[in-house]
């Protein structure tokens, strides 16, 4: 084995037996909460010095999703169109809890076997769509074509969307996810850019559900059903969702990495150069191959690097409408950066020339992507 591939595999043990000792979770019995959303890298040895435990405290109240999106949110049709996918996240949310895990006897355009749970989340983000008042055009990574939603006419966005990030993991009962964007009439999907969107939503399903939204002063996280009666507001009188976290900011240095596409380290110098660097600085390796859990924790530990180069051998697989630029807006509204793994500059700067483009990424924070550009695309 090459030095570089010992180095990583002995990581990984070193990371895997520090999980299995680590103690019992921090975090307080009930709804999640925002007070502080900082992480602390827990001693020197053993298990503690590879675990970001949050400090993250519960609050007296939580603020309801009308009353954020009121403050927050100034367009009444965003507002709008931000409510009818969360009610379809909270759909597939159910769905998910009953649903077995079974291939369909389907295919989806690229040649992947379709799973019933994403049979299931796509109908439903279509349902929701034909549903929605302010939709006037659908297109889902499953079938990457963009359909007319608008029977009326009246219509306003162009929604895109991956009902359910994770398909080669969710067998396991891992974390998955729905990332989607949403751009305006006036620009439409084919010509615009992410920068273009006008919000975007990454949903994660694990024990809870929790989306991140894209709202007019950065980004904020609203956990659904936190009791099966709902969340429990101030005045005693309980709501669907509430918001978990305010205004999250991605620090600009990190010691998390989330390493996409390890193939490619063979033929690019510089991402094997970048891995052997976060092992020999003793970063924390948190990487399930789905892309929503990887860089959602940036969020949640308010730091964290993903990067997925691409090489002659391992070509692009992200979609440019369907994740990268849902995740990019995001992140970068949280003070991070995205790369698009070519000429080094913003994924939000990246045109969109066909409903399934492909795209290389790097994304979190900010001095990493930074160092990303560097090393391996050397920019």
């Amino acid at each position: 084995l090459k030095l570089g591939t010992m180095r990583l595999f002995a990581a990984l043990l070193t990371i895997s037996s520090a999980a299995a000792f680590a103690p019992a979770s921090r975090t307080t019995f009930g709804i999640p909460a925002a007070t502080d959303t900082t992480s602390q890298l827990y001693g020197e040895y053993g298990a503690s010095s590879t675990s970001f435990y949050t400090t993250t405290e519960k609050q007296e109240s939580y603020e309801s999703l009308e009353a954020v999106l009121e403050t927050k949110c100034a367009d009444k049709k965003v507002r709008l169109v931000i409510k009818d996918m969360l009610d379809a996240c909270a759909d597939i949310t159910e769905a998910l809890r009953v649903a077995l895990v079974t291939v369909e006897g389907s295919e989806n355009t690229f040649g992947d076997a379709q799973l019933s749970v994403d049979v299931i989340a796509d109908n439903l983000m279509w349902d929701a769509c034909k549903d929605s008042p302010t939709i006037r055009e659908g297109a889902s990574e499953e079938d990457p074509e963009v359909r007319n939603t608008d029977e009326q006419g009246d219509g306003e966005y162009t929604v895109c969307w991956d009902p359910l990030d994770g398909s080669s993991i969710v067998d396991n009962n891992w974390a998955v996810g729905t990332m989607i964007g949403i751009w305006p009439k006036s620009t439409g999907l084919i010509g615009a850019t992410g920068r273009d969107q006008v919000t975007s939503l990454v949903a994660i399903y694990g024990p809870r559900t929790t989306v991140l939204v894209a709202l007019d002063d950065g980004t904020y996280e609203f956990s659904y059903g936190c009791t099966p009666d709902g969340c429990q507001l101030p005045d005693g009188s309980f709501e669907p969702w509430i918001c978990s976290r305010h205004k999250i900011q991605i620090q600009p240095d990190c010691k998390i990495f989330s390493p996409a596409n390890l193939r490619a380290a063979q033929d690019v110098p510089g991402y094997k150069r970048l891995i052997d660097y976060y092992m020999e600085e003793r970063f924390t390796l948190r990487y399930s191959g789905g892309l929503v859990p990887d860089v959602y924790q940036q969020f949640t530990k308010t730091q964290g690097i993903f990067s997925n180069p691409t090489s002659p051998t391992s070509p692009a697989k992200l979609r440019l409408a369907f994740e990268a630029a849902p995740f990019a807006l995001l992140v970068e509204k949280s003070g991070g950066k995205s790369s698009d793994g070519v000429t080094g500059g913003s994924i939000l700067d990246v045109q969109i020339n066909a409903v399934d483009q492909r795209t290389a990424l790097c994304i979190g924070s900010a001095n990493e992507v930074d160092r990303f550009n560097d090393w391996v695309i050397e920019k």
